[in-house]
């Protein structure tokens, strides 16, 4: 029998060329001729451009050209995929010429010969400023002037109301109306690897490629195109190896764009490697939510209502999704609970800063820390269990799939099954028992816990902006290997490895056998790419359905080669049986391409294309708990255990999802206790740097006790539901509602994230002032 690989602890086939440094990132990408772009931003959050003198630098050593605003006219806007009713939508020129919006702002582009000496006439460009009042705060971006975009008369980008129920009624019928202001911050993404493109125009075949780090080759294209007003099919995206995404690279950026203008202008390759400095100031930001929340409750803790009345920062421009990402919190508020009526208003505001845009969860983060901060609240309040206030609210397996308040049909659940483990694995009673032993000696231990549901495999097209499908090619060479072609666009998650253990199976070959290609325009089918956590759940669909169109010619091949009657062959372990005659499916491949003896009507070659169209979301689910000890001198938060269960559907490799759920607690680590992007009333970012912004380090991460419950997804037919983003939502409100009740003697009721040891050590400080 063939060795099975789906749902086995398989290594990654990505990690050997990257582990010995043979991968090729975009800045490995080395083309004869190449000349290098360095910017000059702008140093202001608000300011007029009141003159751009270059001739110094065109002068510089090294230095081709220099363009700014004026010269690029011809370059259309970067591009906004979401459309909301009454949108303001003001146009992103990729230099700016008038006047500058936020700190890292591009004004001007130099090209040279090598990138420092660049860099050195980018410094010698004389930008006259203006300098204007700036606008920084979201409430006060919401009330008036001064004003980011002059033309609107107003810093409301758009205003929102979503929601099913009446919610006045909920709040009339409950006991109690809890209300608290909960703040969602702004963060950077922090990709290991910061953006970068390289451009290389054939004048001759008038033939573009751009090298782009980016989640979305194909939609890229098509925007880039569309931009540059050229032939789509004149333009080829490869997308090379990508360190790191997480949202920030689901984008079209100015970069992208006018590189390629300048490479058609000059007909030189050209690159611009994005430096980290840059990366904090015009890579895409995430959440910037800063909303009051009530919840209705009766005295049993049965939830009667929510309303989320949310104030969102777009920053000054939009990029792809922006406007789009207010909108799936939402989608959200319902989290894993039986909450008949449920409102979010929103108000989306122009500032003086970077764009927001989707960051790992992308919306669903700032539900579900919302949803969970809401519940604990609740708890305190009525003096119960946080466990059972859950429990209490959840919908039954049986009631699925589950309508919410908010419009969504959750396919498939059971959170009883997720939480039980979860408490079982963490040992909670016991737990209980020591956190009261260590309050008597006068310790602040705490313990959090989280159930979540997230919103994946993003998804059906009608939901979308760009469709929501995705696209495979398998094909079976005339040697018997096999090639997969997706249109998802991986960057980490490991589908290079999963989508080999599906074909393997389905085929029984070894996945040595397998090579899965992605991220090149011109050799893969349109794609849509990878974000949502959708490139298995869709593109992974899309990859077994055409294996199965791809085994049915096959069948059909073998049978007539067999002279046998089709109904009669089975397929096991690679070989096509009937009765005492059989092929194995790599001869079967050879004939295929041979094509001397082929049935009537089939087609040579041996392969199938297929676009997976999903009907639905998927809903993964679990339970996080947090154990965590704050420090009574310092303020020191220590995490005593971290307990995660994980319900993603089918598990094609249980060693990806662990690292994905990994990752992903680690970057809530760094939102609840330790990430902050700071603007300053003038729009000055005073995080700029990694000296700035502060990161969780190996040292602070916990040992992370993961396991998994398997609710398969009626959606698609592999199952699966997505985990790329599970973690972050889940550990968030886990590990902040830990601190809390380790603070709860003190009469903590709710702090904003990040909780930094100098708050709470001036808190505990505070205490034990007035204690004394």
């Amino acid at each position: 029998m063939a060795t099975k690989y789906v749902g086995n602890r398989v290594k990654r086939t990505e990690d050997p060329r990257l582990i010995q440094g043979l991968g090729h990132y975009v800045d490995d990408i080395k083309l004869p001729d190449t000349l290098h772009v360095a910017f000059v931003r702008s140093i202001y959050g608000h300011a007029r451009i009141t003159g751009v003198d270059a001739s110094a630098a065109a002068k510089a050593p090294g230095v081709v050209a220099v363009y700014t605003g004026k010269d690029i006219g011809k370059i259309g806007g970067v591009p906004c995929a979401s459309d909301l009713p009454e949108m303001k939508k003001p146009e992103f020129l990729v230099l700016a010429s008038n006047k500058a919006l936020f700190v890292g702002h591009a004004i001007a582009a130099v090209v040279a010969t090598d990138r420092y000496l660049a860099k050195d006439a980018a410094d010698m460009i004389q930008v006259d400023y203006e300098e204007l009042p700036a606008v920084t705060e979201e409430v006060k971006a919401a009330a008036g002037a001064p004003y980011v975009h002059e033309q609107f008369g107003t810093n409301i980008a758009y205003k929102l109301t979503a929601g099913e129920g009446d919610i006045a009624a909920a709040f009339r019928s409950s006991d109690k109306v809890i209300k608290q202001r909960i703040l969602n911050q702004r963060l950077a993404p922090i990709a290991m690897e910061p953006r970068g493109v390289l451009a290389r125009y054939y004048p001759g075949e008038q033939e573009l490629t751009l090298w782009s780090s980016t989640q979305i080759p194909h939609l890229m294209r098509t925007q880039v195109a569309l931009m540059l007003g050229m032939p789509e099919n004149r333009l080829r995206v490869i997308t090379p190896e990508v360190g790191g995404g997480f949202g920030s690279k689901l984008n079209v950026y100015a970069e992208e764009a006018l590189l390629g203008w300048i490479s058609m202008q000059l007909g030189q390759p050209v690159k611009w490697i994005e430096s980290r400095r840059e990366n904090f100031q015009s890579t895409i930001h995430g959440r910037a939510q800063l909303g009051d929340l009530e919840i209705g409750i009766r005295k049993d803790g049965t939830v009667t209502g929510l309303r989320y009345n949310v104030f969102a920062d777009m920053g000054a421009y939009y990029q792809l999704l922006t406007p789009a990402i207010p909108t799936l919190t939402g989608l959200m508020l319902s989290g894993s609970y039986k909450i008949p009526a449920i409102q979010i208003n929103v108000t989306a505001v122009f500032t003086n800063k970077m764009s927001t845009d989707a960051y790992r969860g992308a919306g669903r983060p700032e539900a579900t820390y919302v949803v969970e901060r809401a519940m604990d609240l609740v708890a305190a309040e009525l003096g119960m269990d946080p466990v059972e206030v859950r429990r209490k609210n959840f919908p039954a397996p049986n009631e699925f799939p589950f309508k919410t308040a908010t419009g969504l049909f959750y396919d498939s659940g059971d959170y009883v099954l997720a939480l039980e483990k979860a408490l079982k694995n963490a040992d909670y009673k016991k737990l209980g028992e020591e956190q009261k032993k260590a309050r008597a000696a006068g310790r602040l231990v705490g313990i959090g816990v989280s159930t979540y549901v997230e919103i994946c495999a993003l998804g059906p097209s009608a939901a979308l902006p760009a469709g929501g499908w995705e696209s495979a090619t398998v094909r079976i060479e005339p040697t018997g290997t096999v090639t997969v072609l997706t249109g998802a666009s991986p960057h980490g998650q490991g589908q290079e490895t999963s989508f080999a253990q599906i074909a393997g199976d389905e085929l029984g070959v070894s996945i040595e056998a397998v090579t899965v290609i992605h991220g090149d325009t011109s050799i893969v089918q349109y794609g849509i790419g990878t974000f949502g956590s959708r490139a298995t759940a869709v593109g992974g669909t899309a990859v077994f359905v055409a294996l199965q169109r791809l085994k049915e010619k096959a069948s059909k091949l073998a049978a007539h080669l067999m002279g046998v009657d089709p109904a009669t062959v089975k397929f096991a372990d690679g070989r096509f049986t009937s009765g005492a005659k059989s092929m194995a499916i790599q001869e079967v491949a050879l004939h295929a391409h041979l094509a001397k003896s082929l049935p009537e009507g089939m087609e040579p070659g041996l392969s199938a294309t297929y676009f997976f169209e999903p009907k639905n979301f998927t809903f993964p689910f679990g339970t996080h708990i947090c154990i965590a000890e704050v420090d009574k001198d310092t303020g020191e938060i220590t995490l005593q255990r971290y307990i995660a269960v994980d319900d993603c559907g089918r598990v094609i490799n249980p060693l990806l999802v662990d690292g994905q759920v990994q990752g992903g607690i680690v970057q809530a680590l760094g939102q609840a206790f330790y990430e902050h992007v700071v603007y300053d009333e003038n729009g000055q970012l005073l995080t700029g740097t990694l000296m700035d912004y502060a990161l969780p380090r190996a040292t602070n991460c916990p040992w992370m006790e993961l396991d998994r419950t398997e609710t398969p997804s009626p959606v698609n037919p592999l199952g699966v539901k997505g985990v790329g983003e599970a973690g972050t939502i889940g550990a968030t409100p886990c590990l902040v509602n830990a601190v809390i009740d380790a603070l709860a003697p003190l009469g903590v009721r709710h702090l904003d994230m990040p909780l930094k040891p100098e708050t709470l050590w001036r808190i505990i400080s505070g205490n034990s002032a007035r204690s004394a």
